[in-house]
C-alpha cells in the first residue's frame, strides 16, 4: 500500500517531537530498528517508520533525579541556543519514553529483567512514564542518546497534513531486551541493514517517508554502531528544512546543498533532492545514489 500523498499547504506551527534510530551490530554493518505503522494511522498509515513521537508537556517537568545527566549537557547536546534546557531534557525524555512505548526497550541503566516486566505492567496499567521510573528507582540513560539531525516538516508537506519539528537521535539497543510492537500503533517490528531497507521499498516491499529514506541513505555508510556513534558525537546535528517545489509537472522536494534549496551547505553526502514519480519519491540517480559506491 502506497503512502496518502498530501501537498495541500498546512498553516499550524510544527509539533516538537522526537524519533529514535535503534542500533546493533551484524556480520553485514549495523541494523536499525523499524516499525510498520498501523495503516488506519493518521501519520504515515502502512509505512515502517523509526520509534518516536510527538513532545508530551509532562517530558519537560522531568526530576532532575531521574536523568543521568544535567539539564545543561541535554540542552548543548542539541545545539539550539534558542531552546530552553527543560524542553531540551523534554525532547530526550520523549526520545526514550516513546522507545518504551512503541517497541517495549528501556534505557535506563542496571535495569533487571523483573523490573522491566514491572515497569511495562505499570504503563499499561495506566501509570505515567516518569512516575513509573520514579517508583521502580530507575534512572533513565540519556548518555546512550546522540543527537544526529532535525526535521522540520515545511507548511507544504508531502505525506501528512500535521507539521513536525522532530530531532533525530541515535542509540545503541540495550542488550537483553527485546524489541516488540504494541499491535495498536505499530503491526510489525524489524530490524533492517540501512542498504537492504532501502532495496526493499525499491522493490515496493516497504513504504517510506522522505525522512526515512535519506536518513536510512546516510546510516548506511557506516560499517559499525561504535563508528556511527562517534560520528553522531562529534559534530551537531543536521538542521534539515525540506523546501518542495513543482517541476515539469513533478513534485520535487530538495535539501541542502541543492541549487533550489536556501541553503548552500550540504548536510550530507548522496544525493540532495527526491522527486515524486511512480507513485514514490525517488533521487535522481535512482536506487544507486542512495548508496554508498560499490553497495
Amino acid at each position: 500500500m502506497a503512502l496518502e500523498i498530501n501537498f495541500d499547504a498546512v498553516h499550524s506551527a510544527p509539533l516538537p517531537s522526537a524519533t529514535v534510530m535503534l542500533l546493533r551490530d551484524s556480520a553485514d554493518g549495523p541494523e536499525v530498528l523499524m516499525m510498520r505503522r498501523h495503516g488506519n494511522s493518521s501519520v504515515l498509515g502502512g509505512a515502517h517508520v523509526f520509534p518516536g513521537g510527538k513532545l508530551d508537556p509532562p517530558d519537560c517537568r522531568v526530576d532532575a533525579a531521574l536523568l543521568d545527566q544535567p539539564l545543561q549537557r541535554l540542552h548543548a547536546a542539541l545545539g539550539q541556543s534558542d531552546l530552553d534546557q527543560r524542553s531540551a531534557a523534554g525532547l530526550h525524555v520523549a526520545a526514550l519514553r516513546e522507545t518504551f512505548e512503541e517497541c517495549a526497550l528501556l534505557l535506563c541503566s542496571g535495569i533487571a529483567p523483573d523490573v522491566l516486566r514491572q515497569a511495562q505492567e505499570l504503563v499499561r496499567a495506566g501509570a505515567g512514564f516518569l512516575a513509573t521510573l520514579q517508583q521502580l528507582g530507575l534512572v533513565l540513560e540519556t548518555r546512550r542518546l546522540a543527537p544526529w539531525s532535525r526535521w522540520i516538516t515545511p507548511r507544504v508537506p508531502s505525506v501528512s497534513n500535521k507539521r513536525f519539528d522532530a530531532r533525530f537521535f541515535v542509540a545503541q539497543a540495550p542488550l537483553g531486551q527485546q524489541a516488540r510492537h504494541d499491535d495498536h500503533e505499530a503491526t510489525e517490528t524489524i530490524w533492517l541493514n540501512p542498504r537492504c531497507g532501502l532495496r526493499l521499498y525499491w522493490e515496493g516491499r516497504i513504504d517510506l517517508a522522505p525522512p526515512q529514506i535519506m536518513t536510512l541513505s546516510q546510516l548506511s555508510h557506516f560499517d559499525s554502531v561504535a563508528h556511527l556513534m562517534r560520528t553522531a558525537r562529534s559534530r551537531p546535528p543536521a538542521l534539515i528544512e525540506p523546501e518542495p517545489f513543482d517541476q515539469d509537472g513533478q513534485r520535487m522536494v530538495c535539501y541542502p546543498g541543492d541549487p533550489r534549496h536556501r541553503v548552500a551547505e550540504r548536510a550530507w553526502s548522496g544525493p540532495t533532492r527526491l522527486i515524486y514519480r511512480n507513485a514514490r519519491f525517488e533521487p535522481e540517480g535512482g536506487l544507486a545514489a542512495l548508496l554508498p559506491t560499490g553497495k
